[in-house]
């Protein structure tokens, strides 16, 4: 029956969430060139009728994966931001709160990661489905910087954006606009700690630093809270904020 004038069924809603666990499973084992409406219908236990009536080709299901893991991981930004936000926390702590959520989530759906943020998938084209889910990890990220714009806890940079803007218009909106001199180019800054922090967390799941790097939780809070003197911002670290690393 369908109850929320969606027209989709519960007995839908169950069956899409029991195809797509069976599709995380593939993707863990056999990464995203192994699926299929066939390969998943095998895994779920399916008829391949029964996959084909949701998922008609494999982008389709792909999508649903790929929508379903930047939604996740974007609720664990915004859930840790929300809670870092209620003990007053100040933007650095908020920043460190949000990366490590990030992490958190990234470690433990290591395929949905790997399908968002690895190699492309042969063939596929992300539809405009995925961007406002994939647009949530940003936009948290921005909200913190312009939130420590405006209490005035970033230091100027020493340098800036040589020539023409470097921006597409959808950043700037993300944003709410390009900021005064002399923090006119806070965004870019934002993109390249952004970058970094993907860069980062790419490295460690798929075990980049194991071999050089003694103690991964307090490396990545480092190299976060270094990224984030790219924007002036400070970000308590051990020995400042009394946090012990697991």
């Amino acid at each position: 029956m369908d109850l929320s004038g969606t027209g989709v069924t519960d007995e839908d809603a169950v069956l899409s969430e029991t195809i797509k666990g069976a599709a995380r499973r593939l993707l863990a084992g056999s990464g995203a060139t192994a699926l299929s409406p066939d390969a998943v219908a095998r895994e779920a236990g399916l008829p391949t009728a029964d996959v084909e009536a949701l998922f008609p080709h494999r982008d389709d299901l792909l999508t649903a994966l790929v929508v379903d893991a930047y939604n996740a991981s974007g609720a664990a930004m915004e859930q840790a931001d929300l809670a870092a936000r209620g003990t007053g926390a100040h933007a650095g702590a908020r920043l460190l709160a949000v990366t490590r959520a990030l992490r958190e989530w990234s470690f433990a759906n290591t395929a949905d990661f790997t399908l968002i943020y690895g190699s492309p998938v042969p063939g596929y084209h992300a539809p405009q489905d995925t961007v406002p889910p994939a647009s949530r990890t940003p936009a948290v990220l921005a909200g913190i910087v312009r939130a420590a714009l405006e209490a005035g806890d970033l230091t100027p940079p020493r340098r800036t954006v040589p020539g023409p803007p470097l921006l597409l218009p959808d950043a700037v909106q993300l944003f709410g606009g390009v900021p005064e001199a002399p923090f006119s180019d806070i965004i870019e800054r934002g993109i390249v700690l952004w970058s970094s922090l993907i860069g980062l967390l790419v490295f460690q799941v798929h075990s980049r630093t194991h071999d050089s790097v003694r103690d991964e939780p307090a490396f990545f809070d480092y190299a976060v809270a270094v990224a984030a003197e790219g924007i002036g911002l400070v970000v308590p670290l051990v020995g400042d904020s009394g946090r012990e690393h697991d």
